[in-house]
């Protein structure tokens, strides 16, 4: 709702009269200018500096001079500025506040931009502190520095001054009002060729002429320490580029003056570039998985893409671009950096030349493409030329030194799909304190526990290594409290997608002893699938190792193949082609493979099967029988484990089998005593899972995954959390040689379980009460 002047008549009286008719004149433009929070803060703004007791001036000066202000660079910075002249009042004369005050709204015009504005009052703080005497005459010349420098040549030719004339106050005053040649020298060093704010109305017109829509620019200053400055960026969808750009000349002071691109051309190609991310990019790239050098040459071919397609409806355009571009002599490449600028120069030329077989592979796959619709072909050929880069005698590739180097290209951050980084989350997981756990003997736990039921936030927690038995009863306290032993917990990291970062020590694995129970129940499953287990035994039969085979009719082998040579006589005699197999090879036939299967057992499985009377973890436990036959007849090392969770804290997990355990009575009792209990953190089962599976010294791993439904957990509410995390935990385990495989029992999940585990490694059954038989021919399928 709008503040009205005359319903506030409390707020005119703590002002001067002076200052209360300046506000009633200022109040309508005001008004038009400002938020009612905005206005509020207008006004308290200016009796803070009344009571601040500095004159009547600095106050009037406030009233005239900030609705200007909000309207060059927004209210947002109205704080800031009474923050800073508060801050202020006890290093200078009101005067001089008030002269900072009154060239505030030039300030704002010139710079354009609130952040911008905020480091120009840094730069007023450094004055005030290194050359005190010299802020007023600067400020007096504040419009004709402007007009020349931008913002980080201001502050270089502000901290060359107040150097060289530290103690000399009368030195200061010379430099700073430009009256010394010092002054007009360094000026003429730090001034730039073109200044955002003098094309910055040309360069929107233009935009929306070539476009036909509307963009959002946005100076930034990054030279503070030298004439460089920023890279343009793109930030919610608003175009950030620097305050100034020099003349471009491609050799230096040695390109002839009618080869240079002028300051407004460069400004065209910048934003042109940007325009074209904007316009023809739907949805950014997954960042995930690729690595550096993956990202530098995706980003190289997603620059090409959309150069292509604003090329097709600006041909002109390429030229332009191409103006920026170092023309490669065709020499040996130093660094990666050089050819991914020979691969951007070549992917924009119509017809490229450069004779690097790398190049020439690139240019290929981007010019096979017809249909340069999608982002995603960027990522495909991208991600197979980083590849064949890696192959290549070159240095490690450095993002800092190896980035493109054409001054147009931004830095491509718009390219990439980015999450929201909270720095408190981030720290609060990475110096969190850990509990420690410490063995102590008998006497240790009897005499000093004085808390038998320590909570999470126990510093120290005190374990016995063995059981403890009574000796009345000759049993341990275990036994009697119906508490089966658990292991030592085991601490794994967890991936926050939401920072972008791993939490350490995050998640809490129990092995906990699996129970037991009747093994009338694996019998019957044996019975009642005998036709599927001797369907299987002639699939076994041709998996089993047959030691060392000799295989016949080959051209090159170890020894001659009697039968075969004297056919091939016969032809020959008979004056016929003889078929030129007469050799035989000794092969020895080994399968070099461990199998871990992993089995969800969280309460979900407990569910009946839609029209039967038998739950999902009857066919789970179904399953896993038929498969661990098959294996055990094949001779596979396998594994069986299983997992539940409560939380982060408390993550079940139970070994039915391990592979240095035969598959026996015991295995099938702990098998008919599964249930299903708790919630599915599947991205720790799998961590735990693989860390036994790569103790195993087989060439060859397979983890299995068998589960009804998506990663889920009582302490997790975004649904995406633990999706990540398993899917940062698959990819975790493919760099460490262990290929993870999810045979998902969910009809709905096409829609996760691709992205989790990847395009070819799930199998979705909709029709659960086929599992028995589908997972050995499966099996069987991944592992001949």
């Amino acid at each position: 709702m709008a503040i009205h002047l005359d319903d506030h008549p409390e707020l005119l009286a703590d002002l001067p009269r002076d200052a209360q008719d300046v506000l009633r004149g200022a109040w309508a433009e005001a008004a038009r200018v400002f938020s009612s929070r905005g206005l509020d803060n207008y006004l308290k703004g200016a009796i803070a500096l009344h009571q601040l007791g500095r004159g009547e001036e600095l106050v009037v000066s406030f009233i005239q001079s900030m609705p200007e202000v909000a309207r060059a660079i927004g209210e947002d910075v109205l704080p800031d500025m009474v923050n800073f002249l508060l801050g202020m009042a006890s290093k200078t004369s009101g005067s001089v506040l008030s002269l900072i005050v009154g060239t505030a709204s030039l300030a704002a015009n010139r710079l354009g931009d609130e952040t911008l504005f905020r480091q120009y009052l840094n730069v007023l703080v450094i004055m005030l502190a290194q050359a005190p005497r010299g802020l007023r005459p600067m400020l007096e010349n504040l419009d004709r520095l402007l007009s020349q420098l931008t913002l980080g040549g201001l502050r270089r030719w502000v901290m060359w001054g107040a150097q060289a004339y530290k103690a000399d106050y009368e030195g200061q005053v010379r430099y700073f009002s430009l009256q010394s040649s010092d002054a007009m020298s360094v000026l003429q060093q730090e001034r730039k060729g073109t200044l955002l704010v003098d094309v910055q109305r040309r360069l929107m017109m233009y935009l929306r002429a070539m476009w036909g829509r509307d963009f959002f620019l946005r100076p930034t200053a990054g030279d503070y320490e030298s004439r460089e400055g920023l890279k343009p960026f793109i930030e919610h969808y608003c175009v950030h580029i620097p305050d100034a750009y020099d003349d471009f000349r491609a050799t230096g002071n040695a390109t002839p003056l009618d080869a240079a691109v002028s300051g407004p051309e460069v400004y065209r190609a910048v934003v042109n570039h940007c325009a074209a991310h904007l316009v023809f990019t739907r949805e950014p790239l997954s960042l995930q998985t690729l690595s550096a050098l993956q990202q530098a040459v995706v980003e190289v071919i997603e620059d090409a893409r959309v150069e292509a397609l604003a090329c097709r409806q600006f041909p002109n355009m390429r030229s332009v671009w191409l103006a920026f571009h170092p023309v490669s002599d065709g020499a040996d490449p130093r660094s990666v950096g050089d050819l991914l600028n020979r691969l951007a120069r070549a992917l924009l030329e119509e017809h490229p030349a450069d004779p690097h077989p790398w190049v020439q592979e690139g240019v290929v796959l981007f010019r096979s493409e017809t249909d340069l619709s999608s982002n995603q072909l960027s990522w495909n050929i991208g991600v197979a030329l980083a590849h064949r880069l890696a192959e290549l005698d070159l240095p490690n590739f450095n993002p800092r030194t190896d980035g493109l180097r054409a001054l147009y290209r931004d830095d491509n951050r718009t390219v990439w799909a980015s999450e929201s980084y909270d720095e408190a989350a981030a720290l609060a997981a990475t110096w969190a304190p850990k509990q420690v756990r410490k063995n102590v003997s008998v006497m240790e736990m009897v005499n000093e526990v004085n808390n038998e039921y320590a909570g999470d936030d126990a510093q120290e927690i005190w374990v016995l290594p063995t059981e403890f038995y009574l000796d009345q009863e000759g049993v341990s306290i275990n036994s009697l409290e119906g508490r089966p032993p658990v292991a030592d917990p085991v601490h794994y990291h967890e991936w926050d997608h939401q920072i972008q970062l791993e939490r350490p020590s995050w998640v809490t694995v129990l092995e906990r002893q699996p129970p037991l129970g009747e093994l009338a129940l694996i019998e019957q499953i044996e019975s009642d699938h005998k036709p599927v287990m001797s369907r299987l035994k002639f699939l076994i039969g041709s998996m089993i190792p047959q030691g060392m085979q000799r295989i016949r009719r080959v051209e090159d082998g170890d020894e001659l193949d009697i039968n075969a040579a004297v056919r091939a006589m016969i032809d020959i005699r008979m004056g016929q082609q003889p078929d030129t197999r007469i050799m035989m090879r000794n092969q020895r036939s080994e399968r070099d493979l461990a199998v871990m299967v992993l089995l969800d057992m969280s309460e979900s499985c407990n569910d009946k099967v839609r029209g039967q009377d038998y739950s999902i973890m009857d066919l789970s436990r179904a399953a896993t029988v038929l498969l661990s036959d098959a294996l055990d007849r094949i001779g596979d090392p396998f594994a069986l484990h299983g997992f539940c969770s409560d939380g982060r804290h408390d993550v079940h997990y139970h070994r039915f089998k391990d592979f240095d355990q035969p598959y026996n009575a015991l295995v099938k009792a702990r098998l008919a005593g599964m249930k299903g209990a708790y919630s599915t953190r599947m991205g720790a089962a799998l961590r735990h899972a693989g860390a036994a599976l790569k103790l195993q010294p087989r060439r060859k791993k397979v983890l299995f995954i068998i589960t009804d439904g998506e990663p889920a957990d009582n302490d997790v509410r975004d649904p995406q959390y633990l999706r990540q995390d398993t899917q940062r935990a698959v990819q975790e385990l493919a760099r460490d040689g262990i290929t993870v495989y999810a045979l998902s029992l969910d009809p709905h999940a096409d829609q996760y379980v691709a992205r989790i585990f990847g395009a070819k490694n799930f199998t979705v059954i909709d029709h659960v009460e086929r599992l028995p038989e589908k997972l050995p021919l499966l099996y069987m399928g991944l592992t001949r």
